[in-house]
């Protein structure tokens, strides 16, 4: 075993001195040699797994000169390759940005918005004016992984595209949206983030509500205010559940008024969330929903069962601890 190890050792640290050396690498085809040491970067066999960190580091040693042959291996169908090519330019970072953003302008799609994911992980603000520019690509795919790495970079200058991004007819798109939305704290799209609770892609929704959590609190209440009401249930749910999450007095106050003033599944999901957002006064809340002159005729029976669950839950808790 230990023979063995010093022979990948000195296999791998043989492709390094090949690749460094500029008086070999005039003689021989250094893309042959690149493609030979990438095999082992990127191999998922065991027999090779003692090679693949040190023919990683050999790789991105050789800095920007490794640049335009991973550009071209990001065409692959290999999950791990792919996988492979991303984890070196993260650790080649900073000198590879120009040729990466240079990239930006091939015809090859799939490249494209591989090379936005990886000037994302390496969040050079540079690269903030090529991805805004690129955020507009006829493949919805670029659009996704550029307004996402928008959002990576978190600098103010994506405001305006990433919140143009919001109203993108793809979900997929709308979602990186509304995760950039949070990462950059652009609190002035909480009025659309709200709106986008209703998305009809479950991705964008959630990631909207996540969003929310991020931004000023007051205001997300305020909006949420005059949007609970809303015919689409999905608004309604979530806008409850952020609620609950904030455990704000403002928040635990909008949810009383909504469970009074509503009927069917919104007051279900308020009468809930009441009680999930002050556990230590569940039963003072239970108090409130169930003698609501509403609970009798107001409720079905399912939806009572859910909400005593909820309180059964919060009880059981208290008692544990």
């Amino acid at each position: 075993m230990i023979r063995k190890t010093k022979y990948v050792i000195a296999t791998t640290l043989l492709f390094t001195v090949l690749l460094f050396s500029s008086s070999i690498a005039e003689e021989i085809d250094y893309k042959k040699k690149f493609d030979s040491l990438f095999v082992l970067a990127s191999s998922g066999e065991v027999q090779f797994k003692e090679m693949v960190a040190p023919a990683i580091d050999s790789i991105a040693a050789l800095g920007v000169n490794a640049v335009p042959f991973l550009i071209d291996k990001y065409e692959t169908n290999s999950a791990r390759e792919r996988v492979t090519v991303k984890n070196i330019f993260k650790k080649i970072g900073r000198p590879a940005v120009p040729l990466l953003i240079e990239a930006l302008n091939r015809s090859e799609g799939l490249i494209v918005q591989r090379v936005c994911a990886s000037l994302g992980d390496i969040k050079d603000s540079s690269a903030v004016d090529p991805l805004v520019t690129i955020s507009s690509h006829l493949r919805w795919q670029v659009r996704d992984q550029a307004v996402g790495a928008l959002g990576d970079i978190k600098d103010s200058r994506a405001n305006a595209t990433v919140v143009t991004a919001m109203a993108d007819s793809i979900g997929q798109v709308r979602k990186a949206a509304a995760v950039s939305s949070g990462q950059l704290g652009i609190n002035s799209a909480v009025e659309k983030l709200v709106h986008q609770l209703g998305d009809d892609f479950y991705g964008a929704r959630m990631s909207a509500k996540h969003a929310l959590l991020k931004l000023d609190t007051l205001s997300v209440i305020n909006i949420l205010r005059d949007s609970l009401y809303s015919e689409n249930r999905f608004v309604g749910g979530i806008g409850c559940e952020l609620l609950s999450s904030f455990k704000t007095i403002e928040a635990v106050e909008l949810l009383k008024s909504v469970f009074l003033d509503s009927e069917g599944l919104l007051k279900t999901e308020a009468a809930i969330r009441i009680i999930l957002a002050e556990p230590e006064n569940y039963i003072l809340n239970k108090e409130f929903i169930m003698t609501d002159s509403l609970w009798s005729n107001g409720i079905d029976g399912f939806s009572k069962l859910k909400i005593e669950s909820a309180i059964q839950t919060i009880s059981d808790g208290r008692k544990e601890n």
